[in-house]
């Protein structure tokens, strides 16, 4: 199954249509119909519609389409009608116009403040072009078109975002192999550093003839090193890192709406980067946790944009 992206842009224009078979509304010669789908991140499914006033009555048909088929995202519809041609504005027949006065007369009888017909008015309603209900068929036609476009877009942006993701894990996984055996390697150091100290407490104690006080020294540096060997073991770490990469590896092989589940796993990755800087004893591993971080940072603006 296909990740997709919650970026994307499609639009689509559809000019003098012919009639279906059956009897159904057309879009005029004359017409031009255009859609426009822009789509941006967003926690949850966000539509907006911007259309003109003669699609209007279609906003909640298209708001079902797009639901139908959008899960996440802040999208932004646009659509509207244009004339085209040189038949695009007909010209009014008399009898039209006088219908027209004698209806505005009446209006303006009974609502003196009513605003009078402007000439656009005029040929809006004295037209012989389709009525605004007439493009029904047509938007939602053009509406599916855009929509499989819109989602196409949206499925490249999301095999990118996938492959840039993968060369991150990859690149997380080699940092955890290095960070892998600098703990043994430190803690050994360490050990040896209190043995020396107790080797140079019994060579006192013995010099002074005080054989309690170089127990009490080595019993002390003993509890240094498993303090210390406790303190910087980041083992534990290490194989819930690896777990995480585990399961977003998964879900970028499993597909579908996974950008939620992904951005938790990204907070969990994180918060294990940061525990390894916070019991970092070496210049090494303090590079290899700040490294992690910035990669882990990148990957989060990355996982916004998924569905």
């Amino acid at each position: 199954m296909a990740v997709y992206s919650m970026t994307g842009y499609a639009s689509a224009q559809l000019s003098g249509a012919r009639e279906p078979a059956g009897g159904e509304d057309r879009v005029a010669s004359h017409a031009r119909l255009g859609i426009e789908l822009r789509s941006v991140n967003s926690r949850f499914l966000d539509l907006s519609f911007r259309l003109s006033e003669d699609l209007r009555q279609h906003e909640p048909a298209l708001r079902e389409l797009l639901q139908s088929r959008l899960k996440r995202g802040k999208v932004e519809v646009r659509a509207g009608m244009e004339t085209t041609g040189d038949d695009a504005v007909r010209e009014p027949a008399p009898r039209q116009l006088q219908r027209l006065g004698a209806l505005q007369d009446m209006v303006l009888g009974w609502l003196p403040q009513a605003r009078p017909l402007s000439v656009s008015d005029v040929l809006r309603l004295a037209g012989d072009g389709p009525r605004a209900g007439d493009f029904g068929p047509s938007l939602q036609q053009l509406a599916r078109q855009v929509l499989d476009e819109l989602l196409a877009a949206r499925a490249r942006e999301g095999a990118r975002l996938v492959d840039m993701l993968r060369g991150h894990l990859g690149q997380l996984r080699a940092l955890a192999e290095q960070a892998r055996p600098l703990v043994p390697q430190l803690v050994e150091q360490q050990r040896n550093r209190f043995l020396e100290r107790w080797q140079e407490a019994m060579a006192l104690g013995g010099q002074s003839g005080g054989a309690s006080s170089s127990e009490a020294a080595q019993d002390r540096a003993l509890s240094e090193a498993t303090a210390f060997a406790i303190r910087i073991d980041v083992a534990e770490e290490l194989t819930r890192l690896a777990a995480h990469l585990d399961e977003i590896e998964r879900l970028l092989d499993k597909g579908g709406e996974i950008g939620k589940r992904l951005d938790f796993l990204i907070q969990e990755l994180h918060r294990e980067a940061n525990t390894l800087g916070s019991k970092s004893a070496a210049l090494e591993l303090t590079r290899i946790s700040v490294d992690m971080k910035v990669l882990v940072e990148q990957m989060r603006e990355q996982v916004q944009n998924i569905e």
